[in-house]
């Protein structure tokens, strides 16, 4: 069985976003899984040999690593576990969106299978955590869904809110107060290029500003175009 570390890492792999001007199937660059996994690029290279050696990625010196198909696999394992007892932890236990993070990384690493199918059939089949994120199947990938960070939206467009990507305690607390959690809808007010910021309109909820970066932070599914 994997050791608690070496799924961390494969599950910091998949969930690594493409550099600009990169697809997502594209070697990453050893110094992002470093910064990823809060490590020195030592240690995550002596790490990624580890895994190359078990088949679990595909590493190039100098180049970079991508998840094996092996790997690939593992990681959406890893992550339907962490995911699922997420939503355990808010929608049964009644913990806030915001603490779980942590707990679900303790608990990811000593569930079992048969336990964590229980908890996905008490909750009735979750497609998504509390953040917003899709849990993947027993088998295969979350299908894909086109969601459009808040920033990018339109003005006059009317948008619900799908995923909440920063889960730092502060940020989600922001988010919760201000109504941007999943299935909120908003209506996007103005674009202040000069201030860097975007204005909405969280339905029932007072206008807020926001910079634009966190603004992208939070994945919108566009209900409404402006007309």
């Amino acid at each position: 069985m994997p050791t608690p570390t070496v799924e961390n890492y494969l599950k910091a792999l998949y969930v690594q976003p493409p550099a600009p001007g990169q697809q997502p199937t594209e070697l990453i660059p050893m110094g992002q899984v470093a910064e990823a996994m809060r490590v020195s690029p030592g240690t995550a290279t002596s790490m990624m040999k580890t895994l190359a050696e078990a088949g679990l990625v595909e590493y190039e010196p100098r180049a970079g690593v991508r998840l094996s198909e092996r790997g690939l696999a593992l990681a959406l394992q890893i992550l339907r576990r962490h995911r699922l007892i997420e939503q355990f932890l808010v929608q049964v236990l009644g913990l806030d969106w915001s603490e779980v993070h942590d707990e679900a990384e303790e608990l990811e690493h000593a569930i079992s299978d048969k336990v964590l199918e229980r908890i996905d059939l008490l909750l009735g089949h979750p497609d998504t955590d509390p953040h917003g994120d899709p849990i993947p199947p027993s088998h295969g990938q979350p299908a894909h869904v086109e969601l459009t960070p808040l920033s990018l939206a339109e003005v006059g467009a009317q948008v619900t809110v799908a995923r909440v990507l920063d889960q730092q305690p502060d940020f989600l607390n922001f988010a919760h107060q201000h109504g941007l959690t999943p299935g909120s809808r908003l209506t996007v007010l103005a674009h202040q290029p000069a201030a860097d910021a975007i204005t909405c309109q969280p339905e029932g909820a007072p206008s807020l500003t926001l910079g634009t970066a966190a603004a992208g932070k939070i994945l919108t599914l566009i209900e409404q175009t402006a007309s």
